[in-house]
């Protein structure tokens, strides 16, 4: 099993910049795909961005492709999110999750078994 916290989030401008953090508890993190999740009022959670073990492989979602990156520090068991040229768009509560059964990035949230309890970005002028 393993615990996820998230933190980084705040209020930040439309074209900031801001990395957000989720550190993992728990043992082998190094085998868990890791990924990104976002839900805005009155939305559906979907998927940011994801990652396999060893961070050679990602996955973004459109929306974000060229903007946001996703890392991992594994000696640290910590995921990353660096999000760049933030739009009222990118305001929702973030969530990481971490998915032990698949070595590559997943996007479908059903593959996550543990989840974090989100951190909130708001982008506003």
């Amino acid at each position: 099993q393993v615990q996820l916290v998230e933190s980084g989030g705040e209020l930040v401008q439309p074209g900031d910049s801001l990395r957000l953090s989720c550190a993992a508890s728990g043992r082998t993190f190094s085998r868990y795909a890791m990924g990104w999740f976002r839900q805005a009022p009155g939305k559906e959670r979907e998927i940011v961005a994801a990652i396999g073990w060893t961070g050679g492989t990602t996955y973004y979602a459109d929306s974000v492709k060229g903007r946001f990156a996703i890392t991992r520090d594994n000696d640290k068991s910590t995921v990353y999110l660096q999000m760049n040229s933030l739009s009222p768009d990118d305001t929702a509560v973030y969530y990481c999750a971490a998915g032990q059964y698949y070595s590559g990035p997943r996007y479908n949230a059903r593959e996550y078994q543990y989840w974090g309890q989100g951190t909130q970005v708001t982008v506003s002028s």
